[in-house]
């Protein structure tokens, strides 16, 4: 008898495919769970009305009396420090990896009153090297924890940084923390006092063994135009037309390295800005704050482009302060857009390219 292989095994066709999947069916419709899982569990996927075994059965309940154990704990898998052959994408180093916007309470020092706890938002990241998967999230947390009872310096965010750095295997790192830092501010004249709260950062960056340090500041201000005010003034002297300039709500995010020396405290910072630009947005307002406030827009008139280079000014002769940036926005009141300056002071912040959002976070609803 002659046999012939490729008759032997011929490749069905998709009607006899169709009618073999018909059998399958009806099988399982008939068959127990645990047979349809004991023969290939995908069977059940067949029958999406069908009961999916549980086979081998698995627990339901918590198990509250688990204990972990060394051995149990080595055993788990760790695909973040898995190794290069699982990396995805191109093996290239990353800058910064890391997470962001963890939150708990800090004690701050403040210049004049003591030390305050306030909400802080930290950021901590490392660079990762092109060989290497990822890293383990949760360490930079447990770092951070250790210190998260001190009260907060730049020597302990140092402390955190070299932790997170040993404890990762990392070249570079960098640690922020963002806080709303109150200050109680006296009123123009009648002599009310309520707080301003000042969003500030702190920023510790390790590139290459090289620690440094930044303040970031969003000063929030009046901006009267200069302009607008003397076209005012014109209407009134000739054609006695009753007018009023336009002035807006302005925000200047004043980022500065700091020096080695003498500490720059927060206030110092404020008070800086607050020296430059005195028409910062009032707290508690009487009448009489109210028409002063109107008066020192008057005697204070400027432009966005003033408002950068006055701020830049008061940084230039601050000896604690190195190289710096001024971002400035004057949010309307006359246009349908806002005007925005940007002045840089050294290499350090000095940039082709800007985050195209950069200006949209400079609004401060209060």
């Amino acid at each position: 008898m002659n046999m012939h292989p490729s008759e032997m095994n011929p490749t069905p066709d998709r009607d006899a495919a169709k009618a073999a999947l018909d059998v399958l069916r009806d099988w399982a419709r008939a068959a127990s769970p645990e047979e349809v899982a004991d023969l290939d569990p995908a069977i059940a996927r067949l029958l999406p009305d069908a009961e999916m075994s549980n086979y081998p059965a698995l627990s339901r309940t918590y198990p509250e009396g688990f204990e972990v154990t060394d051995a149990y704990r080595a055993s788990l898998p760790d695909l973040q420090n898995g190794p290069a052959s699982l990396i995805r994408g191109t093996k290239q180093q990353l800058q910064h990896v890391g997470i962001s916007n963890f939150r708990l309470p800090i004690r701050f020092h403040a210049r004049d009153n003591g030390d305050l706890t306030l909400e802080t938002s930290v950021t901590g990241t490392v660079s990762l090297e092109a060989g290497k998967k990822g890293i383990n999230m949760s360490r930079i947390m447990r770092s951070f924890y250790k210190h998260a009872e001190k009260t907060f310096s730049f020597e302990v965010m140092e402390a955190a940084l070299a932790d997170y750095i040993t404890d990762l295997d990392s070249l570079d790192a960098r640690l922020q923390m963002r806080i709303s830092y109150p200050m109680k501010v006296q009123s123009l004249r009648s002599g009310l006092e309520g707080y301003q709260y000042y969003d500030i950062a702190l920023e510790l960056v390790e590139q290459a063994g090289v620690k440094r340090k930044f303040m970031h500041l969003d000063f929030v201000y009046s901006s009267t135009c200069p302009c607008s005010l003397e076209l005012s003034e014109h209407a009134r002297a000739t054609r006695g037309q009753l007018a009023t300039p336009h002035s807006q709500r302005s925000v200047a995010r004043i980022s500065v390295e700091l020096i080695e020396g003498d500490c720059l405290w927060f206030e110092d910072l404020i008070e800086l800005a607050r020296r430059a630009v005195p028409t910062e947005t009032q707290v508690m307002v009487k009448r009489e704050d109210e028409q002063a406030f109107a008066e020192l827009n008057a005697a204070n008139a400027i432009f966005v482009e003033d408002a950068a280079r006055l701020f830049c000014e008061q940084l230039l002769a601050d000896p604690r302060i190195g190289d710096f940036r001024v971002v400035a926005s004057h949010q309307e009141s006359l246009h349908s857009h806002d005007a925005v300056s940007v002045l840089t002071e050294g290499e350090t912040f000095a940039a082709q390219s800007l985050d195209p959002r950069l200006f949209q976070t400079l609004v401060h609803g209060g």
